[in-house]
């Protein structure tokens, strides 16, 4: 179940039509058409980088992480893991991973959990649900809360204990550490760079990712 399986990529960042650096507690959006391939890089290790899949053409049917632990027989996701939208679509495949390993339970921080988690005085500060629901709203009337879902949260590390329980751990990702997925079809990538302060996810010290995309 927490088995690791690194492979890394032939591509190079000069061959990309797009590169682009994504700040700490910042979000993003963008629509990758059939084939195209997203890497997303932890420029400096540790850091979480929440992301929700969806199909560009039918914003209902998101990123299921039941039906895609349930077609993989694991909790983690790493190279070969393909990513399932609620219809049982396929969204994207992982083709290259340096990390390894990545979160598909521990969800994404919000005004609530950091209070529940943490203390009521955490409610003010910015987290991950908050970005999402920016990154949509600005996509006009087409997403809205309903379309927020349980994510992925890439190079985090939550070990599942062995009564059930999740624990928030050091992440395993190192500087420059990468994952690589090519989109089946046409999917819209939401991604928010996790802002969180409380936890070992992000070492304490939220860094920049960079997104990089090729035509294949």
């Amino acid at each position: 179940m927490g088995s690791f399986n690194r492979v890394e990529s032939t591509r190079v960042p000069e061959a990309a039509i797009y590169n682009e650096v994504i700040l700490a507690g910042d979000g993003w959006m963008h629509d990758l058409e059939p084939g195209q391939v997203l890497r997303i890089v932890d420029l400096e290790g540790n850091q979480a980088a929440d992301t929700l899949f969806y199909d560009a053409d039918n914003a209902e049917d998101h990123y299921s992480a039941v039906a895609t632990m349930t077609n993989q027989q694991n909790i983690y996701l790493t190279t070969g893991s393909v990513l399932l939208a609620e219809s049982g679509k396929e969204l994207v495949k992982i083709v290259a991973d340096t990390c390894g390993r990545h979160d598909t339970v521990g969800g994404s921080c919000s005004a609530q959990s950091n209070t529940v988690r943490y203390a009521h005085e955490k409610l003010h500060m910015h987290n991950c649900r908050d970005t999402f629901m920016l990154q949509l709203a600005q996509r006009g009337e087409t997403y809205g809360k309903r379309d927020l879902a349980p994510n992925v949260n890439f190079f985090m590390n939550v070990p599942v204990t062995p009564e059930g329980g999740l624990k928030f751990d050091d992440g395993v990702s190192s500087p420059g550490a990468y994952v690589e997925m090519q989109s089946v079809g046409r999917t819209a990538v939401l991604i928010s760079n996790c802002p969180q302060l409380n936890n070992p996810c992000n070492a304490y010290n939220p860094t920049p990712i960079r997104v990089l995309i090729w035509n294949s």
